[in-house]
C-alpha cells in the first residue's frame, strides 16, 4: 500500500473498517457528509461528538404503495371521509396540498329563531382559494352574496347563504354572524379564525309544508372544493422562501415535498438551507420531470406526476411525505449533513451508482416469492374529482397464466390517494406492477467504500463472482440502514426492470372509469371531460373538449374557461362557450371552441344546458396550456464545450429562426439523450446569436445535449456536444 494510500485512509477515518479506497472522497456531492461526520478530529467536532446515530440518519425514505409493508404502514384518511364535518371537542388539525374536497370540522352550531349558523374550520394554513360547495351531495351554486341559487320549487332554494375565509395572517370575523350572535356572546368580532380557512353557513327554515321538500336530509351538511397550500417554487427567481407572499399554488409534488419537509406547520419543519439549498439542482430537476408533458390517447397531453392531498395532525409527517412520494414514484434520502437527495419516477443513467463483489460483505437474495405473497392483478386505486371527490379504481394489470398456476387471483391494490388523475394512476400502476413481475428482492451487506450507493435509488451490479445472476443488472435502493456488525450498511433491493418507462397510451392508457349518474339537486347531469387539448391553427389556439355522451339529445354542450392567473395570483373571468349543434360518436362529443388566449394557461370545465335553459353542474376544473406555435426551431450550430473543474461551459450559435427565444442544456453519464437531465432555467438568446453556458458537474466522463426552444417552449432537435471530462 502507498503512502499516499495509507494517509488517505486515515484522513477520511476508514481504516478501521475497510481497506478499499473510496471514490466518494473525489465526489462533492457527498464531502459535505465526510465533512459533518468524518472530519478532523474523527467524530468529534468542536463541543459536538457526531454517533453512528448520524450516520444512520442517512436512510432511504421510499414511497411503499403496494406489498405487505404498505399494509402495515400508516395512511392518509381515505378521501370520503374529508367529506362529512367533524364534530370533535378537540378535532386534529388538517393541512392541504394541491385540489380537495374537504369539511373540516365544526367551530359553531348554534339555532337562533328560524336561523341554523355553523361555521367548519377547513385547513389549519392559508389556502389559495375555495372554489366548489356542496350541501349533503348536492353541487349548489351561489350568487354575488352568497346565497345558494336553486330553482325556489328545488332543493334548498335560496334558503342557505355560505361565506368563506383562506386562513390569512389576520382573518375577519363573519359579520351576519357577528349581528346575530355577538350578545349572546357566542359569537363576536374576535373569532377571527387568523390563519385558519374556514366556512360559515347561515340557513333559514322555511314554511313547514316546504321544509322537508327544501331540506329532505336535515340539516344541511357542508363540504368545498379547496385549493390548498401556496409553496415556495425554488425554479422561480420571483418567490422567497422567507415570503409567503411570494407562493403560489401548484400540484407539482416535488414542489409540494419542499413545502410539506420545510415549511408545514405540521410538517418536519426542516431548515430549508440545509435540507435543499445544497442540492437545488437535483430538486429542480426533479421538478421539472414532474411537469413534463405526456401525450394522452384520446390527443393532448398532461403532466407527468401531478399530487393532491390533505391529511390531519393525528398522523405523523412521514405518512404525508410517503403519500407525496407514491404519487410521483419517488424515493428520497436523507444525506448526514441533513439535506435530502430526490428522485422522481424517470429512470436516467446519471442517477446509478455502482457496486462490485469487492464492495459486498453479504448478501441474502430470493428469486421468487412465497405464495402468500404472490401477486397476480394489481389494482390502481386513486381518487377521481368526477365521483365527488371519492376513492375509485382504474383498469388493473393482471397475469393470467400466473393466475392459472396459482389457482385463484393474487389481487394488490396499489394506493395512489393522492393522485386524482386516472392516467397517472395507470402510469404508476404499471411501475410496481413491472417491479412485482421481477420477484428478485433481498438485502446486501455493504462496506463503507459501497456508501455512495447507499445514497442513490438505482445500483448497477458488478459481481461476476458473488452475484453472477445479477452481474450488469439495475436494482432499486429501498431501504438502507446501519449495520456496524455486517461491515457498513444493510441495503433492502428489488430488481429494477428495464421497461419500466415503457408507456404507449394507446394499449397502455386503459378506460376512463365510469361516473354514475347522480342528478342530486339538478335535473342534469354533470359534464364529464376525457380530453382537453389546445390546437394551434395560423398563430391563433382553439380548444379541442373530449366529453363523455351524456344520453340526452335534448341537452346543450357548453364549454367554460378563463385564464387561470390574470395577475396576482388571481384567475380571470370565466368565458362561455355553447355547442347547440353537436353529434355524438363512439361514446363521446368533440367539441372545439373558438380562438382563446395564445401561451397562457387556462382552466376549463364543461357542462349542459337543459331544454328550459337551465345549466346543470359543471364538470371538475381541467388545465391546460395554449401553445400557439409547434414548430419548434431549428437546431444549434458551432456547438463546443470547455469541461473545468466541478463545472463545463458549452457555447453555441442559435438558429437563424424567427421563433427562437431560449436553448435548453442536457446532461447524463452515457450516450444516450433519452435518460438525460437537464438544466434549468434555459439560456434565453436572439436568432442567430452566440451563446455560452455554464453548469456545475461531478467529476467524470460527460456527455451534453443543447436543444432549441420556440417561442411557446416547443423544443427543437438536440445536438449533441459528445463526450467530455469533468476533473
Amino acid at each position: 500500500m502507498s503512502l499516499h494510500h495509507q494517509r488517505m485512509l486515515v484522513r477520511y477515518g476508514l481504516s478501521s473498517c475497510t481497506s478499499l479506497y473510496s471514490q466518494v472522497v473525489f465526489d462533492p456531492i457527498f464531502t459535505p457528509l465526510f465533512t459533518t461526520l468524518l472530519g478532523t478530529g474523527g467524530f468529534a467536532i468542536g463541543a459536538t461528538t457526531i454517533t453512528y446515530a448520524s450516520i444512520a440518519s442517512a436512510i432511504a425514505v421510499t414511497a411503499l404503495t403496494v406489498g405487505i409493508q404498505a399494509l402495515m404502514a400508516p395512511k392518509p384518511p381515505d378521501p370520503e371521509s374529508g367529506r362529512v364535518p367533524k364534530v370533535q371537542s378537540t378535532p386534529f388539525r388538517i393541512w392541504s396540498i394541491g385540489r380537495n374536497r374537504l369539511a373540516g370540522a365544526y367551530m359553531l352550531w348554534e339555532a337562533s329563531g328560524d336561523y341554523l349558523y355553523a361555521v367548519q374550520a377547513l385547513v389549519g394554513h392559508r389556502v389559495k382559494s375555495i372554489n366548489r360547495y356542496w350541501l349533503h351531495d348536492d353541487e349548489v351554486f351561489l350568487d354575488a352574496n352568497g346565497y345558494t341559487t336553486n330553482d325556489d320549487n328545488g332543493r334548498y332554494g335560496n334558503n342557505v347563504r355560505l361565506l368563506t375565509r383562506i386562513g390569512l395572517s389576520t382573518e375577519t370575523a363573519y359579520a351576519p354572524l357577528v349581528a346575530k350572535l355577538a350578545s349572546a356572546g357566542v359569537w363576536t368580532n374576535n373569532h377571527r379564525g387568523d390563519q385558519q380557512a374556514s366556512i360559515a353557513m347561515i340557513a333559514e327554515s322555511t314554511a313547514a309544508k316546504n321544509q322537508n321538500k327544501r331540506f329532505p336530509y336535515g340539516a344541511p351538511q357542508v363540504s368545498a372544493e379547496v385549493d390548498g397550500a401556496l409553496c415556495w417554487d425554488f425554479r422561480d427567481p420571483a418567490q422567497s422562501p422567507t415570503n409567503p407572499n411570494t407562493w403560489t399554488w401548484t400540484r407539482n409534488p416535488v414542489i409540494q415535498l419542499c413545502w410539506h419537509e420545510c415549511f408545514n406547520e405540521f410538517g418536519n419543519r426542516r431548515d430549508y438551507r440545509s435540507a435543499i439549498l445544497p442540492v437545488l439542482d437535483m430538486w429542480t430537476e426533479e421538478a421539472d420531470i414532474c411537469d413534463e408533458d405526456i401525450p394522452r390517447a384520446a390527443g393532448g397531453t398532461e403532466k407527468r406526476y401531478e399530487c393532491s392531498g390533505w391529511d390531519t395532525t393525528e398522523n405523523g409527517p412521514k405518512v404525508g411525505t410517503n403519500a407525496i412520494l407514491a404519487a410521483c414514484d419517488g424515493w428520497m434520502c436523507e444525506r448526514g449533513d441533513g439535506a435530502l437527495l430526490l428522485t422522481v419516477g424517470k429512470f436516467r443513467e446519471s442517477r446509478v451508482e455502482m457496486l462490485t463483489d469487492a464492495d459486498l460483505v453479504g448478501h441474502q437474495i430470493q428469486y421468487d416469492v412465497l405464495f402468500e405473497e404472490e401477486c397476480n392483478r394489481l389494482v390502481p386505486k386513486f381518487t377521481y374529482p368526477d365521483t365527488g371527490y371519492s376513492s375509485c379504481d382504474t383498469d388493473f394489470f393482471e397475469d393470467t397464466a400466473a393466475q392459472l398456476t396459482a389457482g385463484r387471483v393474487l389481487s394488490q391494490d396499489g394506493d395512489y390517494r393522492y393522485c386524482q388523475q386516472w392516467r397517472q394512476a395507470r402510469r404508476l400502476g404499471i411501475r410496481d406492477w413491472r417491479r412485482l413481475q421481477q420477484k428478485v428482492k433481498g438485502t446486501l451487506d455493504v462496506r463503507f467504500s459501497g456508501l455512495n450507493a447507499i445514497y442513490s435509488r438505482w445500483v448497477r451490479l458488478v459481481t461476476p463472482v458473488r452475484l453472477p445472476r445479477l452481474d450488469g443488472k439495475v436494482i432499486e435502493n429501498r431501504r438502507s440502514t446501519l449495520a456496524i456488525t455486517r461491515g457498513g450498511f444493510t441495503m433492502e433491493i428489488i430488481q429494477h426492470p428495464e421497461n419500466i418507462d415503457d408507456w404507449n397510451p394507446a394499449t397502455d392508457e386503459g378506460m376512463q372509469p365510469p361516473v354514475p349518474n347522480t342528478l342530486g339537486t339538478a335535473e342534469i347531469s354533470p359534464a364529464i371531460i376525457n380530453t382537453v387539448e389546445a390546437k394551434a391553427n395560423g398563430g391563433s389556439v382553439y380548444l379541442r373538449v373530449v366529453l363523455v355522451d351524456p344520453g340526452s339529445d335534448s341537452w346543450t354542450p357548453v364549454v367554460f374557461y378563463r385564464l387561470t392567473d390574470a395577475g396576482g395570483g388571481v384567475p380571470g373571468a370565466w368565458v362561455e362557450q355553447q355547442f347547440p349543434d353537436w353529434t355524438a360518436s363512439g361514446g363521446y362529443i368533440e367539441l372545439n371552441t373558438g380562438a382563446v388566449p395564445v401561451d397562457v394557461d387556462l382552466d376549463v370545465e364543461a357542462g349542459y344546458i337543459g331544454s328550459n335553459g337551465s345549466y346543470g353542474p359543471r364538470s371538475p376544473t381541467e388545465e391546460v396550456h395554449t401553445t400557439a406555435d409547434p414548430t419548434p426551431a431549428g437546431p444549434v450550430t458551432g456547438i463546443s464545450v470547455s469541461p473545468g473543474t466541478g463545472n463545463a461551459t458549452i457555447n453555441w450559435t442559435a438558429p437563424n429562426s424567427s421563433n427562437y427565444a431560449a436553448a435548453r442544456i442536457y446532461w447524463n453519464t452515457v450516450n444516450n439523450f433519452a435518460t438525460a437531465s437537464a438544466v434549468s432555467p434555459p439560456t434565453n438568446g436572439a436568432p442567430n446569436a452566440f451563446s455560452t453556458a455554464t453548469f456545475t458537474l461531478t467529476a467524470g466522463v460527460k456527455y451534453a445535449w443543447v436543444a432549441s426552444l420556440n417561442r411557446s417552449g416547443v423544443e427543437g432537435a438536440p445536438v449533441p456536444t459528445g463526450a467530455f471530462t469533468v476533473t
